[in-house]
């Protein structure tokens, strides 16, 4: 499973404390998702960090 951040994130920061190992902000300052599949043991986090968007700019692809 991948995720993608579009363009109505805020970059609040909030995936990325739940999930750093699948959000982290870019060289752009903006929230990106990493480009591989999630890794099975960030599974859950991910999904958490999905639900937790407070604009809802997380989804799955």
């Amino acid at each position: 499973m991948k995720y993608k951040v579009d363009d109505s994130c805020v970059c609040c920061g909030a995936c990325i404390a739940v999930c750093p190992t699948v959000f982290f902000m870019g060289a752009n300052g903006r929230v990106a998702a990493i480009a591989d599949d999630v890794p099975e043991d960030a599974l859950e986090d991910a999904e958490d960090a999905m639900g937790g968007c407070p604009v809802g700019a997380i989804h799955t692809v």
